[in-house]
């Protein structure tokens, strides 16, 4: 194919099927224009319940299915390997090189392929081996520790801060930057993109502020994690929420004067720890007096770092978001437009998630220019993907 827009057109990406980051990585490359083919394991394990037609994850790719226990199930891998820039596979350490799909048999095909893996725990490490998932990762880099009220327990984010921060984007940026070196080069490198890497990446800040004395090991506690009271959520009459951000001193003033708090006698100080209790009841009295869409009217014209908490179905609808297309529509639904955006070589919207067995695999591999593709079709090496087998 070679109709794709985007600063990366012209990329050719191989995607060795698996669910969360990896794909969600993918996605992000094809987004930018790159030409992702998606090979399925026929019989795959665990799906995903959504139609594939909605599994925006898949959006923009090509879809085939290799049978990786067949004697010429690799060679179907290796094929689109030999003419690719980027594979991006999601198996635990050493499954990749059973199936005879690993970094160096790659290599012995296209030397200067960018082999991208990702994994929990690592390709090395005690944990290598074991199973986990994204709130495992975060417990154990500390991430999870601090999310949450003070007094209350540590509680789960969604896997933006695991799979999708600490691990997709870590191994778009990782390949992106091999990539880079390797028009210095000319060689292939393996990107070893790890959650528990990622997030602890992430977590830079909270650690150099505790180890300058500025944060405390006790979530709740702190400017931005609840622990101050004009840097919190606040529900309204009607059961909805406002955001409060007002750190510096002239939002903190529009978000009293907004509260009609502003010149109370009584107010305690803003940087009075010791009375920060105080405070938030006075805040949480003022907000609670309202409702949610009357404080947003009020906050409207004024640089008081407080913003009404929409659901999923209310933030594509706002206004700003609608100004910057900032979610597409797709057959109805809702959709991320992809991001970010360039000045010149401008992404469009990809084509819709294909559903197993939409694509034609010998297309695929005819446009690509696999050697032997009409073998190994009739081999049974590939097949169109059986419906389900995601």
């Amino acid at each position: 194919m070679t109709d794709r827009t985007g600063p990366l057109s012209g990329l050719r990406v191989v995607e060795l099927a698996g669910l969360g980051p990896a794909p969600f990585a993918a996605m992000f490359l094809a987004d930018q224009g790159a030409e992702v083919v998606r090979v399925e394991r026929a019989g795959a394990g665990f799906t995903m319940p959504v139609d594939p037609h909605r599994d925006t994850l898949q959006r923009g790719k090509r879809m085939i299915s290799a049978d990786l226990k067949h004697p010429g199930g690799a060679e179907v891998v290796l094929g689109l390997a030999e003419r690719a820039d980027v594979l991006l596979e999601g198996y635990r350490p050493g499954v990749a090189e059973r199936l005879g799909v690993g970094p160096q048999d790659c290599w012995a095909h296209n030397p200067a392929l960018i082999y991208g893996r990702m994994t929990g725990w690592g390709q090395d490490g005690p944990l290598a081996q074991r199973a986990g998932h994204d709130p495992n990762y975060l417990a154990l880099t500390g991430a999870l520790h601090a999310i949450g009220r003070a007094g209350g327990p540590p509680q789960l984010p969604l896997s933006l801060v695991g799979d999708f921060g600490g691990g997709a984007m870590y191994l778009v940026s990782g390949v992106l930057a091999a990539l880079w070196e390797s028009t210095h080069s000319g060689q292939g490198q393996v990107v070893d993109a790890a959650i528990v890497d990622g997030v602890s990446h992430l977590m830079t800040s909270p650690y150099s502020l505790l180890a300058g004395g500025a944060w405390r090991d006790e979530r709740g506690t702190n400017l931005i994690d609840s622990g101050a009271p004009f840097v919190d959520v606040y529900a309204t009459s009607d059961g909805r929420y406002m955001a409060v951000a007002a750190l510096e001193a002239p939002f903190y003033a529009r978000l009293l004067a907004g509260l009609g708090l502003d010149g109370d006698p009584e107010l305690p100080e803003q940087w009075d720890r010791a009375r920060w209790p105080v405070l938030r009841a006075r805040l949480a009295g003022s907000f609670a007096a309202r409702t949610r869409e009357e404080w947003a009217e009020i906050f409207s014209g004024a640089d008081a770092c407080a913003y009404p908490v929409l659901s999923l179905n209310e933030a594509p609808q706002h206004e700003h978001l609608r100004a910057r297309e900032t979610f597409v529509d797709r057959d109805g639904h809702p959709e991320p437009a992809p991001a970010p955006r360039f000045s010149r070589t401008r992404t469009g919207l990809p084509h819709s998630p294909p559903a197993p067995g939409d694509d034609d695999p010998g297309r695929i591999l005819g446009d690509w220019g696999v050697a032997q593709a009409q073998e190994l079709l009739t081999s049974g090496a590939v097949a169109h993907v059986a419906e389900g087998s995601r």
